[in-house]
């Protein structure tokens, strides 16, 4: 079998796993893997409410160090398949780019990781140590029934990592441009401020709730939340939608509604920054506006993977690979890095990110070739550390 970083992206591209559906691509990692000598389980994860989905964990070895490699088969809609230049499950090259949905988000980048693993293994036999990867198949969709369940599932086994690098697109312009050491949390409020409706004729029997609005979202915007930490830009928190309910021009309304979502940085957790909101709100309603708060349940945290030896190693290896020295970037939104950090240290890198999602998502072949020797520089500099 061609175990090409090149081939092996075009064999996932070919399977429609549209989450929450495995459609192929698993089964396909699974063949490789167990040829190659790797154990591999196929969990299935279920959950009221939600679709089953099937995920996988492999591992070669059983030494330590154990150098994780995670990601996510599932793919977003293709949408209009007739506006794509190619079918969007073909897996076709046209002008040294492969084209595909999950080109960049993220098959592609799992096929360098294969790659670059199995290379590793045939050159290095008796190496000190293990490799494993730990693909979902439910990271675009509600992310239950995926990575916390699959995390969940291989600690009951007694299983233990001890670094991990998850393959998500994250350079902006080009191959080498960004390392994520960590990623800010996510925390989404909902204010509604009762007011009484009548008409607007005789404001004197009715009250109308959208000045108390205007007041309590000024509250929350009059101030920054912080300015940034060594590795953090500000925490911003950005007002999503703002509604009545209201088609009448000539009736006062009864309530108002206002969404707002911060992403906040390692100054915070969201109990912090939830008290912080709740302070500003009674803070800016004083006596007189009557409302409602609520905050969303999060599982997005703001995490940090302190710059170290196995950043480090990276690092170094997409200079040798690329000849650029990548920035350390915690932008961006939410992976499911998020999770795996509770277990042990996760950098994120994979291909650049400008097609994921998009019509014709295509990453250049020669990307393909690139992200592969890095991984592999990884693995050599990783194994040959701890020997």
């Amino acid at each position: 079998m061609d175990h090409s970083p090149l081939s092996l992206a075009q064999s996932l591209l070919r399977c429609p796993s549209v989450t929450p559906e495995e459609g192929g691509a698993l089964a396909f990692i699974e063949g490789v893997l167990k040829e190659a000598g790797f154990a591999v389980h196929r969990p299935v994860f279920s959950e009221p409410g939600t679709p089953d989905v099937e995920n996988l964990y492999a591992r070669y070895g059983s030494g330590d160090p154990y150098l994780l490699f995670a990601g996510h088969t599932d793919v977003v809609p293709p949408g209009d398949s007739s506006r794509w230049s190619h079918d969007p499950f073909s897996g076709e090259i046209q002008g040294g780019e492969l084209y595909g949905r999950g080109a960049v988000d993220m098959k592609g980048g799992i096929a360098c990781m294969m790659a670059a693993a199995l290379d590793f293994i045939r050159n290095t036999p008796g190496f000190k140590g293990s490799i494993g990867f730990l693909i979902t198949g439910d990271e675009e969709g509600p992310a239950i029934n995926g990575t916390v369940k699959l995390l969940e599932w291989a600690k009951g086994r007694g299983e233990r990592f001890d670094h991990c690098i998850l393959g998500e697109p994250t350079n902006p312009n080009r191959l080498g441009d960004m390392i994520k050491i960590g990623r800010r949390g996510s925390l989404t409020g909902r204010v509604v401020v009762e007011g009484k409706q009548g008409h607007v004729a005789y404001p004197h029997l009715a009250e109308n709730p959208i000045p108390g609005m205007l007041r309590l979202l000024s509250g929350l915007l009059s101030e920054p939340l912080d300015q940034g930490t060594e590795h953090f830009d500000a925490s911003n928190l950005e007002v999503t939608t703002v509604d009545v309910g209201n088609p009448a021009s000539n009736v006062i309304p009864a309530e108002a509604r206002a969404t707002f979502n911060i992403r906040f940085n390692d100054l915070w957790t969201p109990q912090s920054l939830e008290e912080e909101i709740d302070r500003r709100l009674r803070e800016a309603a004083g006596n007189t506006v009557r409302y409602r708060l609520t905050m969303d349940p999060t599982n997005a945290v703001a995490f940090l993977t302190p710059p170290n030896a196995f950043v480090g190693f990276i690092a170094d290896a997409i200079e040798a690979e690329t000849g650029f020295q990548p920035k350390l970037s915690t932008t961006g939104g939410t992976s499911d890095a998020r999770f795996i950090v509770k277990d042990c240290p996760v950098v994120e890198f994979g291909l650049v990110g400008q097609t994921m999602h998009q019509i014709d998502e295509r990453v250049p072949v020669a990307d393909l070739d690139r992200l592969t020797g890095i991984y592999r520089k990884v693995l050599d500099a990783y194994f040959a550390a701890a020997s």
